[in-house]
Formats: C-alpha cells, structure tokens, sequence
C-alpha cells in the first residue's frame, strides 16, 4: 500500500512539473516596461530661503483660513531640512510630522506625494510601501524653479485632498512662476 502512494505521489509531481502550472507566469506589464528615459529626474538646485518659505506657508494660511480647513504647512529646502513650519489654531496635533514628512518625501523622491497614494491604489505597486520615507497619501509637493527642485511643501490637517489643495495654494507661487 505504501508503495502505491508513493508511485501515485511521483507521478503527480511529475506531472505537476511537466505541465503548464508549472510555467513561471509573466510580470504585469507596468512593472516590467522599461522606460526611455529616467522618471522624476529633476534635478536639485539652490535651497529655498526663508524669506521665500515665510511667503509660501502665508499663501498656504490664506487659502486654508478662507476654507476654514486648520493646517499644519511645512516647507522643506532641497536637503529635506526644514525651513519653515506654521501649526494653525485647532490643527491636530498628529499632522505636524505628517505635514513635515509630506514635504520630505516630495523633495527626496522629486515627485508629489500623491503619486505614492496612486501607486498604492494598483494593486501591483503595493512594493512602493518598502521604501524608507515614503508617505502614500497627497498634500507633498515639490518646488520647481528655473527648472530645479529647491524644496517642498507639505501640508496635513484635513483629508489628503483638502492638504492637497493648501499645498498647491502654496506651490503655485514657485511652480507656476517658472512656466
């Protein structure tokens, strides 16, 4: 009896081997394009100053006080250091770091954070999640001026796209100068 077993357990592995189950199944085609160029590959240029960051996080605190949306706003240099941070009354407290690591994330990696959170959403790039310091939800944007990233701006407080919102409020005034 032991026998049969064993003659029918082989025979079934060998035919599991032999047969198209077997076969190695292809990559989903997103993951496996490989594309002409290098994507987000902005370069970094001269850190923002203070002076431009107090102007950013002031464009931010008027399109949020007009929505009645409390924010925390954090601009970041083009090192990721924080440059200018404001908390409005009744933010919560938890948004602080997220705000600043928002604004981190956009620098370091050169791309909006909500391209993390759609990444995400597509179920073949969950992977995105096992890189340090990503942060997959909107409201981090990079600062584009003569054509290189000199910081970011992150914003926290509300839904990922009422932060996004604010943010942009505060992006335009770098990102769209330079178009």
């Amino acid at each position: 009896m032991r026998t049969v077993f064993l003659t029918l357990v082989l025979l079934g592995a060998t035919l599991l081997l032999g047969s198209d189950l077997h076969a190695q199944q292809p990559m989903p085609s997103g993951l496996d394009a490989i594309p002409d160029k290098m994507p987000f590959s902005q370069p970094y240029g001269a850190p923002i100053g203070a002076q431009q960051a107090q102007s950013l996080i002031q464009a931010a605190l008027a399109e949020a006080g007009k929505r009645g949306w409390p924010m925390n706003i954090a601009v970041v240099d083009s090192g990721a250091s924080l440059v200018a941070f404001v908390r409005m009354d009744g933010a919560q407290l938890a948004s602080i770091a997220i705000a600043e690591h928002k604004a981190r994330a956009a620098v370091k990696f050169r791309r909006p954070t909500h391209v993390f959170e759609d990444a995400v959403q597509k179920s073949d790039y969950k992977y995105i999640l096992t890189l340090d310091d990503v942060i997959a939800t909107r409201g981090g944007i990079p600062l584009i001026e003569n054509g290189k990233i000199i910081g970011a701006v992150g914003c926290s407080g509300g839904t990922g796209s009422q932060d996004e919102v604010i943010c942009t409020a505060a992006a335009d005034l770098v990102n769209k100068k330079g178009q």
